[in-house]
């Protein structure tokens, strides 16, 4: 069952990686209000943690059902996905930010960062899988996924004006009206 595990959840960090490619451009597919919520609107950094987000919820649920399939064993799973998920955009931002001010943007860099968070993101899952059971687990990740997604939304339409929201490519904020 170890083994199966492992298997899983490096399966689980590849498709994380393969989607936040795809959902790159999520929101060049259809301009809707939905895909303003959920993928980047622009290439601003704070737009990009919508990839993240996306990324993992997507591939958590595929998890799930394999962790199912094969009988793992597993607790808080809502929950666990959520915490990881916010824990992964602020680790993002801490190792990014830094390397972003001192030496500009760089793809391969953004996109091995980005790969490192999908691992530490993992490894919070498991660990917060393997705890005891968590009361209401289920819907207060669910309420914290909800809350994630309004806050990305109404940020994407009000942002606020500094760097971390600048879409340095047109030099605008948020979405183009």
């Amino acid at each position: 069952m170890v083994i199966y595990l492992k298997k899983i959840k490096f399966l689980t960090i590849f498709i994380t990686f393969l989607l936040s490619f795809l959902f790159h451009f999520g929101y060049s597919l259809s301009d809707n209000i939905l895909f303003s919520i959920i993928f980047p609107v622009n290439e601003s950094i704070w737009e990009h943690m919508k990839i993240i987000t996306t990324s993992v919820i997507v591939s958590s649920i595929i998890e799930y059902f394999l962790l199912i399939k094969n009988n793992i064993k597993f607790n808080n799973y809502t929950i666990s996905t959520i915490i990881s998920i916010i824990l992964g955009i602020i680790i993002y931002l801490i190792i990014y930010l830094p390397i972003h001010y001192l030496f500009g943007h760089s793809l391969i860099v953004a996109v091995t960062i980005l790969l490192i968070t999908f691992i530490i993101i993992e490894n919070i899952k498991h660990f917060i899988m393997k705890l005891d059971k968590i009361k209401y687990q289920n819907i207060v990740g669910i309420i914290l996924m909800i809350l994630l997604y309004f806050i990305f939304g109404y940020l994407t339409y009000n942002p606020i004006q500094n760097d971390l929201f600048i879409d340095t490519e047109c030099e605008c904020y948020g979405i183009e009206k």
